[in-house]
């Protein structure tokens, strides 16, 4: 089914995704979701990422702006309508789909959804899990957004990569609520506080975040302060001098 899988590919990178990978369900098995059995009869997870634009993640110091809110929103409705599209090509070939929206909320005070797209990206191999708990991929750092789809399609799994942030402490000094607490994990944390101060950065979240023309739960500082999302755009620069 590998010719699937490479037109699967090929499809998403022309409907504007930018990264894709794909997670071998059992290896989520005690992962929570809703409902519970929502990996039921489905063994792949396809795990989808769009880039961030640098301009706008640059404009980025201490709180979020206005013009991040808005490119947030956009590019989280242009993931929706890459897994609408895929799901599409998906059922056309025989195979059950299901497509998980790129940012809902179904918990506002554990902030959970469906399924973290997150640590289906982990286990897909997008990249890794970064002491900020943020998806730090090799090509463009944390400064990505995520969408995912479920399915049965017989295609091959993708695996995890090495975590590469090491001693790394730019987000945990950057953090406005102090909240990062610069723990790294091989693969994934026990639980989220084991990384994260959770209650101090939701606290920071409503301070700073909801009002005027910005959404909801945005910050943005440690996305943009990871030198995983500035080294190629350095490197570049370095070869035309």
């Amino acid at each position: 089914m590998s010719d699937i899988r490479d037109e699967l590919f090929k499809n998403a990178k022309q409907y504007g995704a930018d990264l894709i990978a794909v997670a071998d369900t059992t290896r989520m098995a005690s992962m929570e979701t809703s409902p519970e059995d929502l990996l039921h009869n489905f063994p792949r997870a396809i795990s989808i990422a769009v880039q961030l634009a640098n301009g706008i993640i640059d404009t980025i110091v201490d709180t979020p702006t206005e013009i991040y809110s808005q490119h947030y929103q956009r590019v989280n409705a242009l993931l929706d309508n890459i897994a609408c599209r895929l799901t599409s090509f998906i059922q056309n070939n025989g195979a059950k789909a299901l497509p998980i929206p790129a940012s809902q909320i179904l918990c506002k005070e554990r902030f959970v959804s469906y399924i973290s797209h997150k640590a289906v990206a982990i286990n897909a191999g997008l990249g890794w899990q970064g002491k900020s708990l943020l998806l730090v991929t090799p090509q463009y750092g944390p400064r990505i957004r995520l969408v995912t789809i479920l399915t049965d399609l017989d295609i091959p799994a993708d695996g995890p990569i090495k975590n590469r942030c090491g001693k790394c402490t730019k987000c945990t000094d950057a953090c406005p609520a102090g909240a990062i607490k610069n723990v790294s994990t091989e693969l994934h944390y026990s639980s989220r506080n084991q990384a994260v101060d959770l209650d101090s950065c939701v606290e920071h979240l409503n301070k700073v975040s909801g009002f005027g023309n910005l959404m909801p739960y945005i910050c943005g500082v440690c996305v943009a302060t990871c030198p995983w999302g500035k080294k190629k755009r350095q490197s570049r620069k370095e070869t035309t001098v």
